[in-house]
């Protein structure tokens, strides 16, 4: 496995450096008609816009009906319903910190027994004093607003404005909340087990904490920790067959990693990297040590790697448990993204990578896959848009 890597510290001597005199390039605005793109084993796509009018979306859900929910970073969360967004937030959400760069409405997920329940959970920035923190809450969905709201968890304060968080469900029911932050001059809280910023929590979905968490009755460690050794977390996803939780991390200039996300294990940062800083100095004096688990996917240079998802669906079937991974950088170059193709063997490692939808330059928060089996992605940008992603050739669904 470590020798799979060396490689890539090559690729951090040679390309991640900073650039000079770096500029932004001026955003470019998606066209109105459908897009259509040669790929590779898929012959062609259409990338085709559902709606416009976002503001920094953060997250979508899928709710059974067919209509979704996005949240965006100023603190709203929007509906779509048939294709048309409601131009007013839903309202009932609680108070959201969103005066940092970065801080505000982040992540949501839909109860697994949502059509039971009506539950929705939402991680966001907490505005408490004298410092920020994120919390995970929880409230009922009516279909017009969130009902009995209240925070579920709220991690302990570390200082930290900004926090990059995601939450998914489990296979058993229980929840996975990331929790990033550990970057800036708060980098060593990743390995502090008195802190829950950089780790990876697992909680019971009313916000308890699991008996079997790998560090239940440990002195000096957050029971709520399930992983450690984080940077900042900005995408995960459960793979359909394993159950187990893969996440996506943000890195400085490279060292970009997907982790397989396994009980009580160490993931290594800031005390192992494959980045630089962005002086140009290295992360760290080596990019591994024993007892400390290596990504499974690496980027050098940096894409900003951000939501994630493995396609299960029937409608691409040459992309059936291929990883598909939102990168809000393209080579570096701000203002641009595109979505990334990983294709997996049976063990997990990486075969080929494919760049999809790089030509539109737009920055990819969150990448998810519909209950039509079609692909769904929303861009990053103060007027974003969810855009779908389907065959050219659209084959009906399976009875």
């Amino acid at each position: 496995m470590k020798l799979r890597f060396l490689f890539a510290v090559v690729f951090l001597g040679l390309f991640a450096r900073p650039l000079a005199g770096q500029t932004r390039l001026p955003p470019v605005t998606l066209p109105d008609e459908p897009v259509v793109f040669n790929t590779l084993n898929q012959s062609q796509i259409r990338v085709s816009i559902v709606t416009r009018g976002l503001s920094h979306p953060w997250g979508m859900a899928f709710l059974p009906d067919g209509s979704i929910l996005v949240t965006e970073r100023d603190g709203h969360l929007r509906i779509i319903r048939n294709g048309v967004l409601d131009p007013e937030p839903i309202p009932g959400l609680p108070e959201v910190f969103t005066e940092a760069r970065l801080a505000g409405l982040m992540d949501i997920a839909i109860h697994p027994r949502f059509a039971d329940n009506g539950f929705v959970y939402l991680t966001y920035t907490k505005p408490t004093e004298p410092r920020r923190t994120v919390a995970l809450a929880r409230g009922r969905f009516d279909g017009s607003a969130l009902r009995d709201v209240r925070d579920i968890f709220v991690a302990d304060s570390w200082g930290g404005a900004v926090a990059g968080s995601r939450i998914v469900f489990a296979p058993d029911g229980t929840l996975y909340m990331t929790l990033g932050g550990a970057f800036g001059g708060r980098r060593d809280v990743a390995q502090d087990p008195s802190a829950h910023a950089g780790k990876v929590l697992r909680l019971h979905d009313d916000g308890s904490v699991p008996d079997d968490n790998p560090f239940v009755g440990r002195e000096g460690y957050k029971p709520e920790i399930f992983s450690f050794g984080h940077r900042n977390q900005n995408g995960a996803t459960i793979h359909p067959e394993t159950g187990e939780l893969w996440a996506a991390e943000h890195s400085t200039q490279g060292g970009d990693e997907v982790n397989v996300i396994l009980a009580g294990r160490n993931y290594g940062w800031p005390l192992v990297s494959y980045g630089r800083e962005y002086t140009g100095a290295r992360v760290a004096e080596r990019p591994w040590q024993m007892a400390m688990e290596q990504p499974v996917v690496l980027w050098v240079p940096s894409i900003a790697p951000s939501g994630l998802t493995f396609y299960t669906g029937d409608r691409f079937p040459n992309w059936q448990g291929n990883l598909f991974v939102g990168g809000m950088m393209t080579g570096r170059v701000p203002q641009t993204g595109h979505l990334e193709r990983i294709v997996l063997n049976q063990y997990g490692e990486e075969v080929r990578r494919e760049w999809l939808l790089a030509e539109l330059k737009q920055r990819i928060r969150d990448v998810r896959q519909g209950p039509d089996g079609l692909l769904y992605v929303l861009t990053e940008e103060n007027e974003a848009a969810l855009l779908r992603i389907e065959p050219v050739t659209l084959q009906p669904p399976a009875l």
